[in-house]
């Protein structure tokens, strides 16, 4: 069976960079009827906090990426350090005594060389009595020995990669105060919770490469690895610095809807264009991992509130029953009030300006010139109640009465009956408004 994960770590909000991953790997499990985990990655005590794992499950929630069950590494200490022993008594799991300080100087040192800032592995030659007198002194830390070789995968995205081991460091699995890190955390929970692909940035590829050699020395089945492309800004430049302000929590505040982040993210970087889709069962029927590439994909916020726009226009007045109840849109009238409006809408928050201006009518906006004829257009209205004909009907007669016509005629009624220029189509706006202007 399928199965994917998105493991954030609780140190903060989501923001756009990390939803691909989530919605990359939520939609292959669906795709394939598999399961999706939302795995916290919580080993850092400090920095994780339980509020922004709720934040977390709030966001998903929000954007309907529903998982079907969920995990906790801070949970798990016990099995790392399990996995930890093998590799140890495997000889795969060495310990190492450098301060920061002194491996900083040594990576100066070898860029200053050209040579590649890559561990010495000095750690090895040490003595068992060097050893001794260096804990006493100081605390240790655990690298995992790579096999100098080549290490290839398929890469569901990027195609045939190959990494020279050589070329990397061996990485650290255990810091000096304990904690287990993130490589040796997440491989042991992907082989223990049978995870079959693994979807991710770029910047994971390095890391990948040592996964594997990993999950090798554990003697577990490889997943399939991808690596989508990373975000920058409109202009190329780095997103990075920006994401702390494109946090999921804050995109909703600001009114964008959950399927239009989830359209734009479903294509961004695709050879596809991005199209709206008014549910996720669309967005997940139209994704294929083949259509990405590794080039750096812009993402603009400001696209994000037009595709909003859009998505209201085509909703039907059933899924926007909640809101307008919230209101007190009266039932028998949600469906012609949202056929008014829906194209009006930017946010979820327009609908209410809209039925208040139905409910208490507006400032009327009338030019000097205007006002004997909007004087004898209200004296002219028809009785209520009004319908759709009340509008085209009373304006063709303006029009024969006063001679006015086309933005002469229509733009002055516009603005005293609603106090815009721009708005809802009046022949269905018109019957729903509860009080018109005195002039």
């Amino acid at each position: 069976m399928t199965t994917t994960r998105f493991a954030p770590s609780p140190t903060g909000y989501l923001h756009i960079g990390n939803l691909r991953a989530a919605l990359f790997n939520y939609i292959i499990a669906r795709q394939n009827g598999g399961s999706f985990i939302l795995r916290l990655d919580d080993t850092d005590p400090v920095r994780s906090k339980p509020e922004y794992a709720d934040a977390i499950r709030e966001d998903l929630r929000w954007l309907g990426l529903d998982w079907d069950r969920e995990e906790t590494q801070s949970a798990r200490l016990g099995r790392y350090d399990e996995v930890a022993a093998q590799l140890r008594g495997d000889g795969r799991l060495y310990e190492c005594f450098e301060s920061p300080t002194e491996l900083d100087l040594k990576r100066k040192k070898q860029l200053n060389m050209g040579l590649p800032p890559v561990y010495d592995r000095a750690a090895l030659k040490l003595s068992e009595t060097e050893k001794d007198a260096l804990r006493a002194e100081r605390g240790s830390y655990w690298r995992f020995q790579l096999d100098h070789k080549r290490i290839e995968w398929e890469d569901g995205i990027l195609g045939a990669q190959s990494i020279d081991a050589a070329s990397v460091s061996d990485p650290v699995l255990i810091r000096a105060d304990g904690q287990v890190l993130y490589t040796l955390a997440s491989v042991t929970d992907d082989t223990d919770m049978g995870i079959t692909n693994v979807v991710r940035g770029l910047d994971h590829v390095t890391n990948t490469a040592t996964q594997i050699q990993i999950i090798e020395a554990m003697g577990c089945k490889l997943p399939s690895f991808a690596h989508h492309s990373m975000l920058t800004g409109p202009q190329g430049e780095a997103l990075s610095k920006r994401l702390g302000v494109l946090a999921l929590r804050d995109l909703r505040a600001n009114g964008v809807e959950p399927m239009a982040i989830l359209s734009l993210m479903a294509r961004l970087g695709s050879s596809k264009p991005v199209e709206l889709r008014q549910h996720i069962k669309e967005v997940i029927e139209g994704f294929a991992l083949s259509d990405f590439n590794a080039s750096p994909t812009k993402f603009d916020e400001a696209d994000l509130g037009p595709l909003s726009a859009r998505y209201f226009h085509a909703v039907p007045a059933p899924e926007m029953a909640a809101e307008m109840a919230a209101i007190g849109v009266p039932e028998g009238m949600t469906e012609d009030f949202w056929l008014a409006i829906r194209e009006n809408i930017n946010t979820r928050a327009d609908i209410a300006y809209w039925w208040d201006l139905c409910q208490n009518g507006a400032t009327p906006d009338i030019a000097a010139e205007d006002v004997s004829f909007i004087q004898q257009a209200l004296a002219s209205l028809p009785a209520r109640p009004f319908d759709q004909t009340t509008w085209p009907s009373w304006t063709a007669d303006l029009k024969a009465t006063t001679g006015r016509k086309g933005k002469a005629l229509f733009m002055p009624l516009r603005k005293a009956l609603t106090g815009a220029a721009n708005g809802p189509d009046m022949k269905r706006l018109l019957p729903l408004l509860q009080k018109l202007p005195e002039v």
